[in-house]
């Protein structure tokens, strides 16, 4: 990055956590996105939410889209920044679990951020409509892993073939999308999955916190 963009990141970064009143990513999350930003220029970046991170985005990415709705002012604060490069940004108003699956991706995701939603199951409904478009070698954040709903998503995709996990800043993870084919999203093929791989049976307890027996069918297992 040149100085005048460098500069950009860092009054982006130093922007106060209370900058709106739906929450804010860090000063090191925000310097994460433009480091890897700048290593591969993104040609079309998404995030599910809005805030600092569609002021950074909209320096790094050809073009970026933001379907968010305007919790504690976060869109019209974003809207009405100067470090917001408005060229770049299309903004997607409404509630991310309805806007999402009703857009047409054209072309593949150079970078996701889920950061909409955050109750169960919303997140995963982001990740649902986003994962099948995203290029090899993408960037997939997830934010508020801190959250237990949301670390469970994390869980599954530490362990899920088509993502490496590069890094966790504060309480965002950045994957890395691998060359492994993407899972069939109008399948089902959950005996495929590292995650159900690893843990199935899962163990079952009562109401009375005692483990329940039971058996599994008697069909084959499916690995």
């Amino acid at each position: 990055m040149n100085q005048d963009t460098n500069q950009i990141v860092e009054e982006i970064a130093q922007l106060p956590g209370d900058w709106h009143g739906a929450g804010c990513l860090s000063g090191n999350v925000i310097r994460e996105i433009a480091h890897f930003g700048n290593r591969c220029p993104f040609r079309l970046s998404v995030e599910t939410g809005v805030g600092k991170s569609t002021l950074i985005l909209s320096h790094c990415s050809a073009k970026h889209v933001a379907f968010a709705a305007d919790f504690g002012d976060s869109l019209s604060k974003t809207e009405s920044s100067h470090l917001l490069n408005k060229s770049r940004v299309e903004f997607v108003v409404g509630f991310c679990q309805k806007t999402v699956p009703a857009y047409r991706f054209r072309d593949p995701i150079d970078f996701a951020l889920i950061d909409g939603a955050h109750g169960y199951p919303f997140p995963e409904i982001d990740y649902y409509f986003i994962y099948p478009h995203l290029s090899s070698g993408a960037i997939l954040a997830i934010d508020d892993i801190h959250i237990p709903t949301i670390h469970n998503m994390f869980k599954v995709l530490r362990e899920d073939a088509m993502f490496q996990l590069d890094k966790i800043v504060d309480t965002t993870a950045f994957f890395r999308r691998t060359e492994s084919p993407t899972f069939d999203p109008q399948g089902d093929g959950w005996y495929l999955q590292n995650y159900n791989r690893r843990y199935f049976p899962v163990p079952i307890v009562d109401s009375r916190g005692e483990l329940v027996s039971y058996t599994t069918p008697d069909a084959p297992k499916p690995f």
